[in-house]
């Protein structure tokens, strides 16, 4: 370990900054940013950051107990809109870049997210829940002391549940502006449908957005795009209703958008792609085709959620755009012309997980994480080699703390796939002394491990462990034909690749114990550690979080459950429930001798609790080694967004249990 630093603790969740949403001034002189922790009564506070490029520290310029989220400059720099929660809800507040007080601007009864603000600064796009064919409502202070009485839901959706949102009524988000010179709200979109804002046209005439606009769009799950008039409030549509489509943004001629999108060839492990549509024609173009490469941000990690993500951006003489990707666990930027070719901005071993960009001055500001940094921003230029550290926001902690760095590990899986993934020794790691080993599996599964900062897998190591973990097939980072590999196939190749991995190390680090193993994973990796413990008895501990243990029950009762279903296993639950049951480790709970931790959250309605609750009875009801942690007021989101002293339970829970049994 090294010189005076100490091992990393589950406390310390609480003294890790994450930095995210960078967004560069007008000027290119200075960016802000949002910069979250966790206080001292345990709850995320969220503040704005201003970096004047030049100065060596950041200056905070929002304050108090509040969730300060989305700067957004107004086209002149001279003003910045924000949503903050300080007034109750998530409202629009407006400040002066040149110092003062913030001033409110909505005072909406649902709030209002997402600014955008118009390129000739006199509009303030945002989104809003409200009633199909309602109005914005004013918010309302309701008498306290009126107790609200119950009333039923009443349920005629298809998908009336979200995990995030929970149960649905009759509001959706639509689109909205302010108007600052009139100092109102007005009301853009309408309808049954939810909408998605994107970008101004430059001529701050039109507005792009995405929704499924469709009649049956709990069936269909398209994602158009949609131009709207401000003026005459006419939509026009630019899709044609066979893919998903995201990120819009115009060009500076306002003749095109790029997107990202994909149309659903493989279901949900689709690749992204970049796409190019024209504004008059509706032509629209596939740029990215040729590159086997998951377009945008796949890395899995547990200090940030839901990273927001420009999409593809435009350069000044529209000759280049230039956007995420992540490739063989490395999220990097990267640009492409107008004929497909594809070249490098910035890939290393790392992740990028925000950019921003400044026309004028080609310059990039970008986020990015590796395993021994939770995040700090940087300076890119675009023909440069490298990068010039702006913060260092982490940095007493990390001064402090003595982290694991992984090593890349490579296996051939039983039919020869090449298996990627990585191991970290503990902290404490001497030669010649032997270590227990924990397997950690990803959710997803179409997701992707790589160089990121993940706490709980240096928590683990912290606490004695190797930590393996890995990119079985079904993972993004290796190409099409390697994320759609484990469809209809659930415990089948991605359980052999998992194995495969396990054989590699122990055959290849004498300092693992291979008597003493342990193995844990979250909703996909939930399932897994589900399967895995009822199909080989060589693990000595798991823990299952927030997982799939019966494919029959999940079809009815999950958020996605009704098309994830036919989508993973390859059949809905009235074509073939012997296929679902065929792929549910309930179904081999008789041959689980593994003891068993299962963690799950109550509002959890991605993979709900009844999952964990089944298979919690039926190994208690079959005498075997098991116990169930519910956690109260969490939903599928535990690990990463979950109230923070959950979250920290939730870890304490984990280290317990494998020191208990390895």
């Amino acid at each position: 370990m090294g010189l005076n630093k100490r091992p990393i603790t589950a406390d310390d969740l609480k003294r890790i900054s994450v930095v995210g949403d960078p967004q560069i001034s007008p000027d290119g002189e200075r960016y802000a940013y949002v910069q979250t922790h966790i206080d001292e009564n345990e709850e995320y506070r969220s503040h704005l950051y201003i970096h004047t490029l030049g100065d060596d520290i950041p200056v905070q310029w929002t304050f108090g107990k509040v969730k300060d989220q989305s700067p957004r400059w107004s086209p002149d720099g001279s003003e910045m809109v924000f949503s903050s929660n300080r007034s109750g809800t998530s409202q629009l507040w407006i400040m002066s870049t040149s110092g003062g007080e913030a001033r409110q601007l909505t005072t909406l009864k649902n709030g209002a997210h997402s600014p955008v603000w118009s390129p000739n600064g006199r509009y303030i796009l945002f989104s809003t829940l409200m009633d199909p064919d309602g109005v914005p409502e004013e918010e309302t202070k309701e008498d306290g002391s009126k107790k609200q009485k119950p009333k039923p839901l009443v349920v005629e959706r298809l998908k009336y549940k979200s995990d995030m949102r929970g149960f649905h009524d009759e509001k959706r988000n639509h689109l909205a502006l302010y108007d600052l010179k009139a100092q109102k709200v007005i009301q853009l979109t309408s309808g049954q449908f939810d909408h998605t804002p994107g970008s101004w046209s430059p001529d701050s005439k039109h507005v792009v957005f995405t929704a499924n606009r469709e009649t049956d769009e709990d069936r269909t799950l398209y994602q158009d795009l949609f131009t709207i008039d401000i003026e005459s409030r006419e939509v026009t549509k630019l899709t044609d209703t066979t893919g998903a489509f995201s990120l819009p943004n115009w060009s500076p001629d306002g003749q095109k958008i790029a997107c990202f999108g994909h149309q659903y060839e493989f279901k949900g492990a689709t690749l992204n792609q970049v796409w190019i549509i024209d504004v008059d024609t509706k032509e629209k173009t596939c740029m990215t085709l040729k590159w086997d490469v998951q377009i945008g941000d796949a890395m899995i990690g547990d200090i940030r959620s839901n990273s927001p993500n420009p999409g593809p951006v435009w350069s000044l003489e529209q000759e280049y755009i230039y956007f995420t990707a992540s490739d063989h666990g490395n999220t990097g930027l990267y640009q492409m012309d107008m004929e497909g070719e594809i070249t490098t901005i910035h890939e290393e071993e790392n992740h990028v997980f925000g950019f921003t960009y400044h026309r004028n001055t080609d310059r990039f500001i970008a986020g990015i994480s590796d395993p021994s940094n939770p995040g700090d921003f940087f300076k890119i230029r675009r023909n440069e080699r490298g990068k010039i550290r702006l913060t260092d926001v982490n940095e007493k902690f990390l001064r402090e703390v003595h982290l694991s760095i992984p090593e890349p590990v490579t296996t051939k899986a039983e039919d020869g796939w090449e298996i990627h993934g990585w191991i970290m020794k503990p902290a404490d790691f001497e030669d010649g002394k032997k270590y227990p080993l924990v397997l950690e599996i990803h959710g997803g599964p179409h997701a992707m491990y790589g160089n990121t900062f993940f706490h709980e897998l240096q928590l683990l190591a912290a606490q004695g462990y190797v930590v393996l973990y890995t990119n079985p097939r079904g993972s993004h980072g290796y190409g099409q034909t390697f994320v759609n590999a484990c469809r209809g196939d659930y415990g089948g190749r991605d359980y052999t690749d998992l194995m495969s991995a396990v054989d590699h190390v122990l055959e290849n680090f004498d300092c693992i114990d291979q008597e003493r193993l342990g193995v844990t994973g979250g909703s996909y990796g939930g399932f897994m550690t589900n399967w895995i413990v009822s199909h080989t008895d060589r693990f000595k501990a798991a823990v299952t979080q927030r997982s799939i243990s019966n494919w029959l029950s999940f079809y009815g009762v999950s958020d996605i459950g009704y098309f994830f279903t036919e989508w993973e296993i390859g059949y809905h639950l009235f074509d073939d429930p012997e296929k679902l049951w065929h792929h549910s480790p309930l179904r081999y709970v008789k041959n689980v001798n593994t003891p068993l931790l299962i963690l799950h959250g109550e509002q959890d309605y991605r993979c709900p609790i009844e999952q964990g609750e089944q298979l919690f009875i039926a190994l208690k009801h079959l005498e075997k080694e098991v116990k169930f942690v519910r956690f109260p007021e969490a939903n599928h989101e535990l690990s990463r967004s979950g109230p923070p002293t959950l979250r920290l339970e939730r870890l304490n829970h984990i280290c317990k249990w494998f020191k208990q049994y390895i």
